[in-house]
């Protein structure tokens, strides 16, 4: 199995090299991304931020400020009513012609002005008395997720950028070196599982008919010849290998060759990979 980062990144080293045994969550190779650090900084203040604003939202104002807003809804209040008593005697003064008309309308205009600003200030404390709306308090809240899991995200990212061993097994191939940059999915390492050993081989096209998956097999291995390790077929491959393109006559049909994977069971890792092996498959299915 190829052992690959999830996104582009810069290797910063690797740990094994080809032929090692590694066991599962052995760190094999780091790399490093150069705008992991920042990115991780501004999303957490973000989040921060969000955790923030839902707090305040759901906590409503604090007793200082209504107490505040009371005491201004009063004075505003005080001011109205002076105002629209100042109105009433300046409407009856101009009604005696006693003062202009303009002195009538400036005394309207604040009026006016001073009742709308005691409304304002009683809305002000009604809302402060409600407490936010339920939909700003959900959509802070929704906003908290959305920073929550984009911390998450980068920190997964900065997991993936440490590659362990998934599964116990022998280094077979080293495909890069500290400093250079892969792309996501490219691989850094192939591994050869030691606990899931298999060997390909070539049966003809005469006695394939005779096999199917789950047929025994039984193998010897090169330097363990003392041992027979026993599998069974788990894959046979549709189309014939070592071939030309048409094989027309008997002859020909004679020369074609069908992969077939074997899996052999093996405890004690005595079978390493690249070692030649002789394999027998009996109990054809017939």
């Amino acid at each position: 199995m190829d052992v690959a980062p999830m996104v582009a990144a810069r290797i910063v080293g690797v740990r094994v090299d080809e032929g090692a045994m590694v066991h599962p969550g052995d760190t094999l190779a780091m790399l490093t991304q150069a705008t992991l650090a920042s990115t991780l900084e501004s999303e957490q203040a973000r989040l921060a931020r969000a955790e923030a604003t839902l707090r305040d939202l759901r906590a409503g104002s604090r007793p200082a400020e209504i107490q505040r807003a009371r005491s201004e809804l009063a004075a505003a209040d005080a001011e109205a009513t002076r105002t629209a008593r100042d109105l009433e005697r300046i409407r009856a003064l101009a009604e005696r012609s006693v003062v202009s008309r303009q002195q009538l309308d400036q005394a309207t205009a604040a009026a006016s002005a001073a009742a709308a600003q005691r409304d304002a200030a009683a809305e002000a404390l009604r809302l402060m008395q409600q407490g936010a709306r339920p939909e700003q308090v959900r959509a802070a809240e929704a906003e908290v997720a959305s920073a929550r899991a984009a911390v998450a995200t980068v920190r997964a990212t900065a997991g993936d950028l440490v590659l362990t061993a998934p599964v116990a097994g022998t280094v077979l191939g080293r495909w890069a070196e500290p400093g250079e940059v892969i792309g996501a999915g490219q691989p850094v390492l192939t591994l050869g599982e030691t606990a899931r050993p298999y060997v390909r081989v070539y049966l003809p096209a005469r006695v394939l008919a005779d096999f199917r998956v789950g047929s025994p097999a039984v193998a010897t291995i090169d330097g363990v010849s003392d041992r027979r390790f026993s599998g069974r077929v788990v894959a046979i491959n549709p189309e014939a290998e070592y071939t030309t393109r048409l094989a027309l006559t008997p002859e020909q049909r004679a020369d074609l060759l069908f992969g077939v994977k074997v899996a052999l069971d093996d405890t004690t890792g005595a079978i390493k990979p690249g070692l030649p092996a002789t394999v027998r498959v009996g109990s054809p299915a017939r």
